[in-house]
């Protein structure tokens, strides 16, 4: 009589062994752990797990008549399915600056990976994924192929999403009541969270606009989150400022007691900074010929300063005595000083002579004695795009980029943490830690304490 063929196939995690009915060979797949039987397909599930094959190999031996080595993975994308050999690795840079990594179970590259700062594992997609910079990028890929690996590498594209309309397009546009900007004012909001708060509610009472402003429920503000979400594909943290924004007509304006809206407030995507690096900041301000504009992006890098600080800057907080900058009332109405450089105080010094401002260190067009103007946030970031522009750098800079880059090139250059959380105006130092994420300078400089030891 013919013996019944075993099989096994092995399917990415998983070794699927097909046997006849033997109670000798039953007890010895029970004994490999996390073994279990499907009464469905009727096989045994074993996991992949380092040794179990070659056990499995070594207890049938030539009893076994077939093994099948099935791509490892099957990665749905959005128009195809990625199959994945033993030595392939998917990694995808996503719309959320991620790079997500498909692969199957190997240990060495697991341990690289958490290596990485924020590193998680997505048991629903089987995936690995890090923050995207293209320091980790260039990293990662080093890695890859050194451990012998094959690379496909991908970019998710943006999803489609429903743009927001504006006060034009909506018939019969429900402004935002006065008493809620009255009573930001009131509560002394800067004009920066006003500009963010006023919007983001004429948005929510606009998409209702049969309904009274004061009926508006719990459920709408749910379902007006969901549409944030699912329609217009907004940021986490659009969403949470949006919801925010109403709770504070809620709560501070119609004095309403403060409650949590149960709508799905998502955890904020761990993303690190762009950093430019020395040489490039250097590159900016060397194209930016314009004595005002190179004053502006010097001013910024040099002293760490948010956008809105730079612009409320007064003549008066340059204190070239104690070569200092003082920030006041900056986020959070808090005051700080920061580091004043020498060679901005000298570039400074000559630009006053030229443009001759009157209250603001920056004054906008039109500004005089009597009424001086702040300069405007938007030329600033005009200023940096075209000098970008120059120098041919690829990177996704904003003006906040001269900020963290600031932040980093200190810490590389040995300035303690709390230093820096201090110029920088961070009320927790974890808000500071992301920086230690950015740079490895330095690393190969430790000694662990173990080489200290007379062992």
């Amino acid at each position: 009589m013919k013996p019944t063929p075993i099989s096994i196939e092995i399917i990415g995690r998983k070794i699927i062994l097909r046997i006849p009915k033997n109670e000798e060979d039953i007890q010895f797949i029970r004994c490999i752990s996390y073994s279990r039987w499907n009464k469905d397909g009727f096989f045994w599930e074993i996991p992949h797990y380092p040794g179990n094959l070659e056990k499995i190999k070594g207890y049938f031996g030539d009893r076994l008549t077939k093994i099948t080595d099935r791509p490892l993975i099957e990665v749905p994308q959005k128009d195809e399915v990625v199959l994945l050999e033993k030595n392939q690795v998917l990694m995808i840079k996503t719309v959320k600056a991620r790079l997500r990594l498909y692969f199957g179970f190997h240990a060495e590259l697991m341990k690289v990976v958490k290596t990485f700062p924020y590193y998680q594992w997505d048991s629903k997609s089987k995936s690995w994924s890090i923050p995207y910079s293209e320091q980790y990028l260039e990293e990662l890929k080093k890695k890859i192929v050194e451990l012998g690996f094959s690379l496909i590498y991908k970019e998710e594209a943006a999803p489609d999403k429903v743009q927001r309309k504006s006060s034009a397009e909506i018939p019969n546009y429900r402004k935002c009541p006065e008493e809620y900007i009255h009573k930001l004012e009131e509560r002394r909001y800067s004009e920066s969270t006003v500009r963010a708060y006023v919007p983001l509610f004429e948005e929510f009472i606009n998409h209702y606009p049969s309904k009274d402003i004061d009926s508006l429920t719990e459920k709408d503000i749910m379902d007006f989150s969901r549409y944030l979400v699912n329609d217009r594909k907004v940021s986490t943290s659009h969403q949470n400022q949006a919801i925010n924004a109403i709770k504070f007509y809620f709560e501070k304006v119609k004095g309403g007691e403060r409650k949590y809206y149960h709508v799905d407030r998502p955890i904020r995507e761990k993303v690190l900074p762009e950093v430019l690096s020395e040489e490039e900041v250097s590159q900016i301000i060397k194209c930016t010929k314009n004595l005002k504009h190179k004053a502006i992006l010097m001013t910024i890098y040099s002293a760490g300063l948010r956008l809105n600080e730079l612009i409320s800057l007064k003549i008066k907080d340059i204190d070239s005595e104690r070569m200092q900058i003082r920030i006041e009332q900056g986020k959070g109405k808090k005051d700080r000083y920061t580091i004043l450089s020498h060679k901005t105080l000298h570039l400074l010094r000559k630009y006053i002579v030229v443009e001759k401002p009157h209250l603001f260190l920056f004054e906008g067009f039109g500004s005089t004695k009597e009424k001086p103007v702040k300069y405007s946030s938007r030329s600033i970031q005009a200023i940096l795009k075209k000098s970008l522009e120059l120098t041919g750098i690829k990177k996704r800079v904003t003006v906040h980029t001269l900020r963290h880059s600031f932040a980093t090139h200190l810490l590389e250059n040995g300035t303690d943490l709390r230093y820096i959380q201090s110029l920088l105006g961070h009320e927790s130092p974890k808000t500071t830690q992301i920086y230690t994420h950015v740079t490895t300078k330095g690393f190969n400089q430790i000694i662990s304490p173990l080489d200290r030891l007379d062992i």
